[in-house]
């Protein structure tokens, strides 16, 4: 396997890292409150209102990486599938992952709404510049 087919695998698996740790932190701010009392789990059953404002941020931040993060992973696998993955792929992939872990650490920190906007559209702005070059790339590649 090349060696750019592994660095771009391993933007993946940082993508879903960040998933799995804000999994992992969200069941630790949810999981307490129901098992102790603290919240019913007939308040929580339709909405989230219920929990403190950090598990909200915790839920609404893992609800996001099922947003962008799909065209990446998508359009990704295609790369992959298709075999037309150079540096400029990779270089693309990670700049979307860091700013998908900025993204994230702003939504369960501080909460800036317009510092959080500005990472999400920087982050939107790189998985569209991911896909345009992967169409370039195939539709100019002569051996795919």
């Amino acid at each position: 396997m090349p060696f750019t087919e592994k660095l771009l695998l391993l933007a993946m698996a940082a993508q879903v890292l960040l998933t799995v740790a804000l999994l992992i932190w969200l069941g630790r701010e949810r999981v307490p409150r129901i098992m102790s009392g603290e919240i019913n789990a007939a308040d929580i059953a339709v909405e989230r209102t219920a929990y403190p404002l950090k598990a909200r941020l915790l839920s609404n931040s893992f609800d996001n990486q099922f947003q962008l993060p799909v065209l990446f992973f998508v359009g990704a696998l295609v790369a992959l599938h298709l075999g037309v993955i150079g540096w400029v792929e990779v270089l693309l992939a990670w700049l979307f992952v860091i700013l998908r872990f900025v993204h994230a650490g702003i939504h369960v920190t501080t909460n800036q709404l317009y510092h959080r906007f500005a990472f999400y559209c920087a982050g939107l702005a790189v998985v569209v510049l991911f896909w345009l070059w992967l169409v370039l790339r195939i539709l100019f590649a002569s051996s795919i």
